[in-house]
């Protein structure tokens, strides 16, 4: 069952038959069909074109990533111009809050919420784009995902999907996007490496337990002991959490479950965790081929 998270949109239910996902491999475009498993197109983009980041330039070549996106939105479009964008985890700040207590006003509520990302934050809150979702409330305290996005940087992105031809609606972080493609309620722990930077995230049912982006090294021979050691850490944390060892590791990223699987080795199968994609490679493609492991993220924009 999908997690609707309602991230800078207000009315998740109206979301558009279109999305697409700006990744540093490339733009992953997709469109949901009637009864029909969505039509996907993919673009490649040079390396270094797009480099997310909470800084104002994540898009270093934005005339690229335009074409990119024109490409891969025409292909699928049909008529429909406007949709759902989804951003790098890197260019959006994903936390989990404790309040005593929340109005239930997003009006009143929203203050609250800013006045305390202004003491987390290293950017400027009163400009960015800011979504809360409450998690749970318990014992006088309510947990809430909280996002935010620097003003600058959100409108980078959008931009480039404006001069495409295109309109975007709701915007996505990567993971959170990808965690609405999930077809289990039980606890499930992901991991989604997007360019530089990796995400861990954890749900159980409709609520998101844990989300943890770190950034990545340079040198690729030193991604091997990061991600084992990140997987490592959410396991142990899933483990204290929910009382039980996870089954699946459910991955997202360039190669997918295959990837994830020659980074850890043989033995983290071996110890009881299986790779698995979280989203399989499409079988209904536009126009020539999609990666591994980059659809999950347009997959679950486009879920209702």
């Amino acid at each position: 069952m999908p997690i609707p998270f309602r991230i800078f949109s207000s009315n998740t239910n109206l979301r558009p038959a279109l999305a697409c996902e700006i990744t540093p491999d490339g733009v992953v475009a997709a469109r949901q069909q009637k009864e029909e498993q969505a039509v996907m197109s993919f673009a490649a983009l040079p390396a270094g074109v797009v480099k997310p980041g909470l800084a104002e330039t994540n898009l270093t070549d934005q005339a690229i990533v335009v074409r990119a996106l024109r490409k891969a939105l025409d292909e699928v479009s049909a008529r429909e111009k406007k949709l759902t964008l989804v951003v790098p985890d890197a260019a959006v700040r994903v936390l989990m809050l404790e309040f005593d207590s929340l109005p239930a006003k997003v009006q009143e509520a929203m203050p609250i919420v800013r006045f305390r990302l202004r003491k987390l934050m290293p950017f400027e809150v009163d400009d960015a784009a800011v979504s809360y979702q409450v998690m749970r409330v318990k014992k006088e305290q309510t947990h809430a995902l909280v996002t935010v996005m620097p003003g600058t940087v959100r409108a980078e992105y959008e931009s480039a999907v404006r001069a495409a031809g295109y309109e975007p609606g709701v915007v996505l972080p990567s993971t959170l996007a990808a965690l609405a493609a999930l077809t289990t309620s039980d606890a499930a722990l992901v991991v989604n490496r997007n360019g530089l930077s990796l995400t861990t995230a954890i749900t159980s049912g409709d609520e998101l337990l844990l989300h943890r982006t770190l950034e990545l090294p340079v040198n690729e021979e030193l991604h091997h002991e990061e991600l084992a050691q990140s997987v490592s850490v959410t396991r142990a944390y899933f483990e204290d959490t929910l009382n039980a060892a996870p089954e699946v590791l459910y991955c997202v990223g360039p190669g997918g479950a295959e990837e994830f699987l020659r980074v850890l080795g043989e033995a983290a199968e071996e110890d009881g965790l299986r790779m698995r994609d979280l989203v399989k490679t499409p079988a209904m493609v536009a126009s020539g081929t999609m990666p591994k492991g980059l659809a999950a993220g347009v997959v679950g924009a486009l879920a209702s």
